[in-house]
């Protein structure tokens, strides 16, 4: 079988747990902590610390088993620099390199595309389009000191 633990259930019997599961992997330890081994070897068996045993179970007792689950991280918002948007801003830095983020954050929203000068720039800075600088002055040679012999 894959990487289970069993949890003793009222009858003796042994009730599997998967490590995959980790809504059930919590559920287990609190039920163990407080209803059969106690909290110290619950604790020790699952691999959490006591701290977080009690977070977990507070959420449990006030809002049941939604509240212990894994959420979703990051943000529920869709991003604004599509691929779409990426290729236009490319394709605009391509055909004119002096210009820079504010114009064609300006362009483009022209065109209908909803677009802060900010995205523009990274866009610009993730791509490596920075503007080359170029140095007007030349370069000086070294002169090379000969030495002297004898």
């Amino acid at each position: 079988m894959e990487n289970l633990q069993f949890i003793k259930g009222l009858k003796g019997k042994d009730f599997p747990v998967s490590h995959n599961d980790k809504l059930a992997v919590k559920l287990a330890m609190l039920i163990e902590g407080q209803c059969t081994i106690g909290v110290y070897a619950a604790i020790g068996k699952y691999g959490y610390s006591e701290q977080r045993y009690y977070q977990l179970l507070n959420l449990y007792e006030q809002d049941g088993t939604e509240a212990i689950a894994d959420k979703k991280r990051g943000s529920d918002k869709q991003p604004v620099r599509t691929k779409e948007l990426q290729n236009q801003i490319i394709r605009m830095r391509f055909l004119d390199p002096l210009s820079g983020a504010e114009v064609i954050a300006q362009k483009l929203s022209q065109m209908g595309h909803k677009v802060s000068t900010r995205s523009v720039e990274r866009t610009i800075t993730e791509f490596g389009l920075q503007k080359k600088l170029i140095f007007s002055t030349p370069s000086r040679k070294r002169r090379s000191k000969k030495s002297k012999s004898g």
